[in-house]
């Protein structure tokens, strides 16, 4: 009924509005609550405790002052065990357990795993009622301390129990603006952006193309990248390469062998200090070899050109050959400018069919 109630009072409020957003959160905890009942009888391991769509598992003490994400009271792992949950890295005292508000950030990526892409939506306090935007709690300008801390991700602001002033590289300033300079965020966008760091949800062309021209690397990325989808043509027939598993050496990012468009945050990251222009350059370097000199198969289906009847073997992912846009043959780079872009198959094809619509009339 609770559930019900507020799905129509969010449908009754105007879009982008506090109250609103107000609202899906709170439809959020009452869904985990939902869950939570349901499960009821189907019990969690012992050393589990699921609140708030957060899976904690029971620590003593790893390394010196960890701070519960509650009260920000230090947690003394000697004396007494603490939280710490698995999925998001919340941690909290035993006592903090059950005071939690914060739902898991795990949960939300789950649920609706997307960034923000306005650089630091403020809305501003007042819209906030001069309140924090996690626990509610009111502000009072008495000291540094007490003042509210703006989120650079999502542009709210917080008190300084709910953020620390930890840093982190924000999404939407990567793709307008490629700036890498970690900004201050609240421990609920750092938990969340942590979790999302590998998820390739950024398409780059749709979002911002003019980034390739700009970037240099990240140009070389996506060429290397649109090769690699086409070498996995060949290795998709080529029984040695199934055997060999080459596609396996891109395991860590498998989003580049399904397609060249989606990019996670931290592709962009290794994009510009070098890392990952680097890492695909081997990588091309190795798949390129097994096709044009190691496999016998697969230079069986390489291309010659028309252009000069040479026997050299040609193949869309070198840098010297040229691709017809009409039919897709491939010749070298300086016959096919030298003859200025006439392709002979593509003349054959016209004269096979206008020799046709001859014979027809």
């Amino acid at each position: 009924m609770a559930i019900e109630d507020c799905k129509e009072m969010i449908k009754s409020e105007e879009n982008d509005t506090e109250k609103k957003k107000q609202l899906v959160k709170k439809l959020v905890q009452l869904k985990l609550k939902l869950e939570e009942i349901k499960d009821g009888p189907i019990e969690p391991p012992p050393d589990i405790k699921v609140v708030l769509g957060h899976s904690f598992e029971v620590r003593s003490l790893e390394r010196p002052k960890q701070y519960c994400e509650k009260c920000c009271g230090i947690i003394w792992g000697v004396m007494t065990n603490w939280y710490h949950c698995k999925n998001c890295g919340f941690k909290c005292h035993s006592k903090c357990l059950n005071l939690i508000t914060r739902i898991c950030a795990n949960t939300k990526v789950m649920e609706n795993g997307t960034y923000e892409l306005s650089i630091r939506p403020e809305i501003g306090l007042s819209q906030q009622k001069f309140r924090c935007a996690e626990c509610k709690r009111k502000f009072i300008f008495k000291n540094d301390l007490c003042l509210p801390r703006l989120c650079d991700y999502n542009g709210l602001y917080y008190c300084s129990r709910c953020h620390w002033n930890s840093l982190s590289v924000i999404p939407a300033r990567v793709i307008h603006n490629w700036d890498f300079t970690p900004q201050k965020v609240c421990r609920a966008s750092l938990q969340y952006l942590r979790l999302m760091v590998k998820k390739p949800i950024i398409n780059l062309e749709s979002l911002n193309p003019t980034l390739f021209a700009l970037v240099t690397d990240l140009g070389d990325v996506k060429k290397l990248r649109n090769d690699i989808l086409v070498m996995k043509q060949y290795f998709l027939l080529c029984h040695s390469a199934l055997e060999e598993k080459l596609l396996l050496l891109l395991k860590d990012r498998q989003h580049f062998v399904e397609s060249a468009d989606m990019y996670t945050l931290q592709d962009l990251i290794d994009v510009s200090t070098g890392r990952l222009l680097s890492y695909l350059e081997k990588i091309h370097a190795s798949f390129s070899e097994h096709i044009t000199q190691k496999c016998l198969g697969c230079q069986g289906k390489g291309y010659i050109c028309e252009f000069c009847k040479s026997e050299d073997i040609l193949f869309p992912f070198e840098t010297r050959t040229e691709m017809c846009r009409t039919c897709s043959s491939i010749f070298h780079q300086d016959c096919y400018l030298r003859w200025e872009g006439v392709c002979p198959k593509c003349v054959r094809k016209g004269r096979t069919a206008s020799n046709s619509n001859d014979h027809k009339t």
